[in-house]
């Protein structure tokens, strides 16, 4: 999805990214309908349409909103993101509604989150210490070395400089 909405040689909105995957999600939809097909089908939709059509477009403007979240702030940020919402929901039910969290849970969640703030660091100071000890131990070049999309495609020598 991030090719396609801001990198690469096919750059597309958020409206028009939707539209060219509707089609492909349509086709694993009538699929799934055509595998699990009942006959009360119909008549089910003729009386649940008042609920079906409103749901319908909240998924399309989802869908929107979700390629516009992936071309402003990356998959990668997407994904952190929809961690921070897990979270939230997970501590919003053992607030308000007392539901219990297990131990399993609350350290998968320490964990996730010590993930998204320590991604953080990294994405506003990648020349930092803590930056290059990790990227030492997992064998990466500091992100401030690794190439992007400013980067030149081959370094500059004296014979191929114009």
């Amino acid at each position: 999805a991030e090719v396609v909405l801001g990198g690469g040689g096919l750059r597309l909105d958020p409206l028009s990214y939707t539209l060219f995957i509707a089609p492909t999600c349509l086709l694993v939809l009538i699929a799934g309908t055509a595998v699990t097909w009942d006959p009360t089908i119909p008549a089910s939709l003729v009386k649940w349409w008042p609920y079906i059509l409103p749901n319908a477009l909240l998924a399309f403007v989802l869908n929107i909103l979700v390629a516009s979240i992936i071309k402003d702030i990356s998959a990668v940020g997407f994904i952190m993101a929809g961690v921070c919402k897990d979270i939230a929901i997970v501590l919003f039910s053992a607030v308000f509604f007392a539901e219990t969290v297990t131990g399993q849970q609350g350290v998968g969640f320490m964990v996730a989150l010590a993930g998204v703030f320590f991604w953080s660091y990294l994405k506003v100071s990648p020349d930092s210490t803590a930056a290059m000890v990790v990227a030492r131990l997992l064998q990466m070049p500091p992100e401030s070395k690794m190439p992007n999309e400013n980067s030149a495609l081959m370094p500059q020598t004296s014979a191929n400089k114009v």
